[in-house]
């Protein structure tokens, strides 16, 4: 059976949905970095999404091919996600979708090393160009993260009872340029009413007061 990162990492994408503290360890991903609306139409989100699965599924699909992985096992390539922010604001403000700047990712599994995504990038590039898509590592580290769902826009409702629990628990909210409000899609957005939408909201967080 192939390797699933939603069951086998359970604390990271399948949190209740009451808020939880979770420590995120160093994680590899095939990203893609934009600005605007998500839900333009023919947008600059939309077509990194196509870009981050080109890539993804290249690396899936190399042990049907010549290069050989070490390490690889086949597995179920992981749900999208995203690191969202807007500048001069501490949070984010979902009434100027307009204003985003957005990271979309797709997890890499551990045995992917940078050459390896490099040869898939090379691989991929043979049909379309993949210049925008590269290697990122991201260490989030302390978080607080819920699951919330519904619409994207009944978010902050989420992200209230997140701080809320959180300060409660003795932290405080770490949003920097570094560290981000961060989302993963469990629900394709496509196919699945707003309503039955499921999303994992992550925000960093310190001790209050360090």
């Amino acid at each position: 059976m192939a390797f699933d990162f939603k069951k086998e990492y359970k604390e990271l994408y399948m949190p209740k949905n009451k808020p939880s503290i979770v420590t995120v360890p160093s994680i590899n991903y095939i990203a893609v970095r934009g600005t605007g609306d998500p839900n333009q139409e023919d947008g600059e989100y939309k077509q990194a999404i196509g870009l981050l699965y080109g890539i993804a599924f290249t690396i899936k699909m190399s042990k049907k091919g010549d290069h050989r992985i070490e390490g690889y096992f086949d597995y179920v390539v992981p749900p999208l996600e995203g690191f969202w922010w807007q500048d001069g604001v501490d949070g984010i403000d979902y009434a100027h979708k307009e204003d985003f700047y957005w990271i979309s990712v797709i997890r890499l599994p551990d045995f992917v090393t940078e050459d390896d995504f490099l040869w898939a990038v090379n691989e991929a590039t043979k049909k379309q160009d993949f210049i925008k898509v590269e290697f990122l590592t991201v260490e989030e580290g302390l978080c607080v993260q819920c699951m919330h769902f519904g619409s994207y826009d009944d978010e902050p409702a989420t992200v209230a009872m997140m701080h809320e629990f959180m300060e409660q628990q003795g932290y405080e909210l770490d949003i920097t340029d570094k560290r981000l409000h961060h989302e993963i899609y469990l629900s394709d957005a496509r196919k699945v009413a707003p309503e039955k939408l499921k999303t994992v909201i992550r925000h960093p967080i310190k001790v209050k007061g360090s």
